[in-house]
């Protein structure tokens, strides 16, 4: 075993003499401790892991921010102006009104007011359709919907069901598929 030795140092002696670099290095295989090196291994998988966790949840966190962003643009694109449309609908109504208040005769006196009056409320709707706000009228014999109506009164009326529409006071909208404002209205108590 010894002689083994001697030969192995012989052969670092000569590899020495032929590179003078190699002589300069000493390597002491003592210093090494090779049952360290897999629990350092473990270590760094540990770390890897954690890295590659972080990152991927700042990857889905970021995703998620963009497609809230995207949401919320779309959103402020769609109902940003739902103050303003709720703001102009009682100059709709009351165009409505002057056009309802409006008897035959004062029609034959007044025509080109009237014509005024009801091309203004026509411009009117034509903007507000543009943008996407729809009226919501409700016809007499309808049935009550509390998604789109609200009633105002009840009130037993022969020849009616219970539960249909009476009376229109007011006309509601829609700004896309939101309601703006229900459409007022009278329903039937009458027993079925």
């Amino acid at each position: 075993m010894s002689d083994t030795r001697n030969d192995e140092m012989a052969k670092e002696q000569a590899a020495k003499a032929e590179n003078p670099e190699l002589a300069e290095a000493e390597f002491d295989l003592t210093d090494f401790d090779f049952a360290s090196e897999p629990d350092e291994l473990e270590v760094l998988r540990a770390e890897r892991d954690d890295f590659r966790d972080r990152f991927m949840r700042a990857l889905a966190d970021a995703e998620n921010s963009r497609k809230r962003g995207e949401r919320d643009r779309r959103e402020a694109e769609q109902y940003g102006g739902s103050k303003l449309a709720r703001d102009l609908l009682p100059v709709y109504d009351n165009l409505r009104r002057a056009l309802n208040a409006a008897t035959d005769q004062s029609r034959a006196e007044d025509s080109a007011l009237i014509e005024g009056v009801e091309l203004t409320l026509r411009e009117l709707l034509n903007v507000m359709t543009k943008h996407k706000v729809t009226p919501v009228v409700p016809e007499i014999g309808d049935a009550f919907d509390p998604q789109l109506h609200q009633a105002m009164f009840e009130a037993p009326v022969p020849g009616t069901k219970s539960g249909q529409i009476i009376q229109v006071m007011v006309e509601g909208f829609l700004l896309h598929d939101r309601l703006l404002r229900p459409a007022q209205v009278g329903v039937s108590s009458t027993p079925g």
